[in-house]
């Protein structure tokens, strides 16, 4: 087959215009197109009164040879590279006879999802170790948080099957390289899960929490099938480490599970499994993240900014954006997991304390648009203050924990988020009515100041970047300062605030056996890049379980 990208037709282009930009491409009569495949379907609204499609399609041909003779000085016209995923291998199927111990998987979130996933096609039978509930036991308890402000610290939107990803907005896009097309795996199994095919080619595909939840059911059926385990409400609390080498995992009921190789795939949450493992002497290191809020505007309102009369259009669907603004104090502020047609929800996993995350439906069809406007820090930011003192790894966690227990104050309790409107914000005043825009936070919200001398909701250069960036960013979407959108803190699980260092084999630098993987670890954000690493990881693993060599 031969690849053609930026094949550009108009918005409403009658569905043979597609099979006749090809032909006139590549010069060809229509009889020798024999078919025709779309590998990608993007947008370019630049200009919104003239929004174009923008294909990439592989084509088969009768004479595809003499084609890419003639186009070989196009570069838009190549031969389509081979996206198939394939394995490194097989175990036999007397592998364990001689009691060889069972690689482990640690958290089932997407990371461990397909780490399990592919050890298990692969005949090496991975046991799966998850702190939370299974992914339907587990959504009754978040609606537990949302609904009655009764908090699971076990099974929450951070713990339990699937993963912080099944309470978001499903994005199954990411900037990572993907020289392998892993990526391409990670869709082919949501598709074979349940997901909508259009995931398969669709620039920006996303799923939303209803779809995940059977997706993640299916998942876990074709693993157990294929002879692995899974483990609910098993959390690891310690590790065996004997010379060095990873020899076994300790669970919170005192039992023992011998293992040499296990897959760490925390989530960006496991604080308590952090501090073990840094009192355990794994090695690891306080790494960036953004603390912030979210902020809600009317979905019609940026889908007018973004589209303009093509708003609302079925194939453009509800709009998204992403702005990055650097601000005079030197920090950057930046759009982040922007959620269209969504709602803000309750992501604590730790009573006493305030988070906030975003969440869409497959549709896409709530009211509002959110996203959190967060700012960017370093570790040198983490012991500023009431943080003074020597360098910790777990110095990040310290810092999110502090400014998740003020906005629970600021909250007034029950979970409740300190809220305040972006006009009253940019002003430096209290809030005291809602606009026209209606917070979507659950269990809800209380209006206030967010900058109160000594009792604000993020540090002082937090404060003075966003308030600074909000009207900045109305010159890249008008209404985005519009003075009724609301904001609603505090957005502080934005990343891991550490990386458990690895090495290039994949595993811990001073633990053999142990492989941190995913965006607990601090080497994924997001279900794709997370579940790319778990392949990734997996691969490694069963390189080192099955003695194959390094160039495998």
């Amino acid at each position: 087959m031969l690849r053609i990208t930026e094949l550009r037709l108009p918005l409403d282009h009658p569905e043979s215009a597609l099979r006749a930009a090809i032909v006139e491409r590549l010069g060809i009569a229509d009889a020798e197109l024999l078919d025709v495949h779309v590998f990608r379907r993007g947008y370019d609204a630049r200009k919104k009164g003239a929004i174009v499609l923008i294909y990439t399609v592989d084509v088969t041909l009768a004479d595809e040879a003499a084609v890419a003779a003639r186009c070989a000085a196009d570069p838009q016209v190549r031969p389509a590279p081979d996206t198939r995923y394939r394995f490194l291998a097989h175990a036999p199927a007397d592998f364990y006879a001689e009691g060889r111990a069972r690689p482990v998987v640690i958290g089932f979130g997407p990371c461990g999802l397909f780490a399990a996933l592919i050890l298990a096609q692969m005949g090496l039978r991975p046991i799966v170790l998850e702190r939370g509930k299974a992914v339907r036991e587990r959504t009754q308890d978040t609606w537990g948080l949302w609904r009655r402000q009764e908090l699971n610290p076990e099974s929450n939107v951070q713990f339990g099957e699937g993963g912080a990803g099944t309470f978001s907005d499903g994005k199954l896009y990411s900037q990572i390289s993907d020289k392998r097309h892993l990526t391409r795996k990670v869709l082919a199994e949501f598709v074979k899960a349940g997901a909508p095919d259009e995931i398969l080619f669709v620039s920006k595909p996303h799923i939303g929490t209803f779809r995940l939840v059977s997706m993640i059911e299916k998942m876990r059926a074709e693993i157990e099938a294929l002879g692995g385990e899974i483990r609910f409400r098993q959390q690891v609390t310690d590790l065996v480490i004997e010379q060095g080498h990873l020899r076994g995992v300790v669970l919170a009921d005192g039992s023992t599970l011998r293992t040499d190789h296990a897959v760490l795939a925390l989530g960006h949450s496991a604080r308590d499994t952090f501090a073990m493992l840094h009192g355990r002497g794994v090695q690891m290191e306080a790494k960036p993240f953004s603390i912030g809020y979210r902020i809600e505007h009317p979905q019609s309102l940026i889908d007018r900014a973004r589209f303009g009369p093509s708003a609302g259009h079925p194939i453009l669907g509800a709009a998204d954006y992403k702005l990055v603004h650097h601000a005079r104090n030197g920090r950057s502020v930046y759009s982040f997991c922007m959620c269209p047609g969504g709602t803000v929800v309750a992501a604590t996993s730790e009573p006493g304390r305030v988070v906030t995350n975003g969440m869409s439906q497959y549709s896409r069809n709530e009211r509002n648009a959110n996203a959190g406007i967060v700012v960017g820090l370093t570790p040198d930011d983490y012991r500023q203050g009431e943080y003074e003192g020597p360098v910790n790894p777990l110095d990040g966690i310290t810092f999110q924990r502090f400014w998740e227990s003020r906005a629970y104050e600021l909250g007034g309790g029950g979970y409740i988020a300190p809220a305040a409107l972006v006009g009253d914000f940019v002003k430096r005043q209290r809030s005291s009515a809602l606009g026209d825009v209606m917070p979507s936070y659950k269990p809800g919200v209380l209006l206030t100041d967010l900058q109160q001398p000594d009792r604000g909701s993020l540090p002082d250069y937090a404060l003075d970047a966003i308030r600074e960036a909000l009207p900045a960013f109305e010159r890249q979407i008008k209404g985005f300062s519009m003075p009724d959108a609301v904001l609603t803190g505090v957005e502080t699980r934005t990343s891991s605030p550490l990386r458990i260092t690895r090495g290039r084999d994949y595993q811990s630098l001073n633990v053999r056996g142990l492989y941190p993987a995913g965006e607990g670890a601090g080497y994924a954000g997001g279900i794709m890049s997370a579940g790319v690493d778990g392949i990734e990881v997996a691969e490694a693993l069963a390189s080192a379980l099955m003695g194959l060599p390094p160039s495998t």
